[in-house]
């Protein structure tokens, strides 16, 4: 339809205070009309779109029916107690996007065509789909963009539970502690896919065509979104807290009828004590489907014992009113490592010792077999406490230099002290070197670097039993 051009030049005031807004509708109006035939004015709040009335004198005022800044009933009082030749649009962007017209009357968009002799030409009318016609386009694409979201979602976490992300699960704990991991993964697919599906869709579907401009609609916000996206996720945290709090006092059940061991962490190794036999041991037996009782302290800094295949961790802090405890019950037989999930020092990262799982029967024998190396033999029992207490972590004996001075042919040699003297590696010297490391410290070691805690860690006979084992190393 070929629309006549105005033969003069009409003054066009847009009133709005987003400048998108008022630079759009100058845009669509100079293209329609040619811009040498339209002269525009643009004014950000009221009191300047009054003053522009009185001082421009416009034929055509469109105003931002939208924008607050903008007092329509005021302008309106204005304008229908004037007897200037003026027109008046209101335009909404967030309504159904009809035009309203006004001329002392009101007028509909159809009506007002003929009058105004605008760019909104009946045709262009039809062409705009009304609110039901872009309502029933939006529920379409978010049906099918709301049925790619499960598909993309049970993908996804199948992925995650089948890719081997977790250890093997090995006991009790493990599996109530899976529960979490799968309910998190599950979340995790969920949300990733509410995401990337819709802006993988609206890619796809709403690109724009080589030469096609199209303006988006223009929205200050939606405040029962911001409401619904407020108090969903809020009641998700709420909903995971509560199942993570029950999946934690469901690890921390108490058996009476659990087995006690002491375990104590020192820089870097791990020492296991069973109480109730009167072993002490490097390695961690366990029999399966026994609940274990851990109870963890430090010799010196803050370490963490870790089981991956467990999933359980629990922090062994120095200090006799600091012990912690961890309850596991081991449900398959195999070799594991326990780890120490906290920095340390300098080989924190090989702080590791064996755990071994293995049957009743197979517990009871190892346990009898440590039971009488113990009570057997004043050298093995004194290897037994070097290994145990972690002697050897320090002192090596095969005569490599570690932090302390190597035991191999230590036993009747004369050493060199710190201050000048010489002393014989006698049992006296051995014992006070054991219990007060500092009183006479070898010559190149530095000072305070032995625990002095020994004198409480160890009795008599344990230590007279470690210079016995000393004795044998040449």
């Amino acid at each position: 339809m070929n629309v006549a051009q105005p033969k003069h030049t009409r003054r066009v005031l847009i009133a709005s205070a987003n400048p998108l807004f008022g630079k759009g509708l100058q845009k669509i109006y100079g293209d329609r009309w040619g811009k040498e035939a339209v002269e525009f004015e643009l004014a950000s709040s009221m009191a300047e779109t009054l003053a522009r009335l009185e001082t421009w004198q416009p034929e055509l005022v469109i105003v931002d029916y939208d924008d607050r800044t903008i007092h329509r009933e005021e302008f309106l009082s204005f304008f229908i107690t004037g007897d200037r030749p003026m027109q008046v649009v209101l335009v909404s962007l967030q309504a159904n996007g009809s035009v309203v017209v006004y001329d002392r009357r009101t007028l509909t968009p159809a009506q007002a065509e003929d009058w105004l002799n605008l760019p909104w030409q009946p045709e262009s009318i039809s062409e705009i789909p009304s609110r039901s016609d872009s309502m029933k386009g939006s529920a379409k694409h978010l049906l099918i963009a709301g049925l790619l979201v499960p598909v993309s979602t049970a993908l996804i976490y199948l992925l995650l539970t089948n890719i081997g992300i977790l250890p093997e699960q090995a006991s009790t704990q493990a599996v109530t502690i899976d529960r979490l991991f799968n309910a998190h993964f599950l979340m995790i697919a969920l949300l990733f896919s509410m995401i990337v599906v819709f802006i993988v869709y609206s890619i796809f579907v709403f690109r724009s065509k080589p030469g096609e401009k199209q303006e988006g609609t223009y929205i200050k916000g939606n405040n029962r979104l911001e409401v619904i996206w407020t108090i969903i996720p809020l009641g998700t945290v709420i909903a995971f807290s509560f199942f993570g709090a029950r999946n934690l006092a469901e690890t921390r059940t108490a058996d009476p009828q659990a087995l006690n061991v002491k375990v104590t962490a020192f820089q870097w190794g791990w020492s296991f004590e069973y109480p109730d036999f009167g072993v002490t041991s490097r390695e961690l037996y366990l029999p399966v489907d026994r609940q274990v009782l851990l109870s963890l302290t430090s010799r010196d800094v803050i370490h963490s014992f870790w089981v991956p295949e467990f999933r359980v961790k629990q922090d062994a802090l120095p200090g006799e009113n600091l012990v912690k405890q961890l309850r596991i019950t081991p449900t398959k037989t195999g070799s594991y490592t326990v780890m120490c999930a906290e920095l340390c020092g300098g080989s924190h990262a090989y702080m590791n010792s064996p755990v071994i799982v293995v049957s009743k029967a197979d517990f009871e024998g190892w346990m009898s077999g440590q039971v009488n190396e113990v009570l057997a033999d004043p050298v093995a029992r004194g290897q037994k406490w070097a290994e145990t207490t972690g002697c050897i972590s320090c002192h090596s004996l095969d005569g490599t230099r570690l932090v302390g001075p190597s035991w191999k042919g230590l036993f009747g040699e004369t050493v060199e002290l710190a201050d000048g003297t010489t002393v014989t590696a006698d049992d006296a010297y051995l014992e006070k070197s054991i219990l007060e490391p500092n009183a006479q410290i070898s010559k190149d070691f530095p000072p305070n670097v032995m625990p002095a805690t020994y004198h409480d860690l160890l009795t008599n006979d344990q230590v007279k039993d470690i210079i016995e084992f000393m004795k044998t190393v040449k």
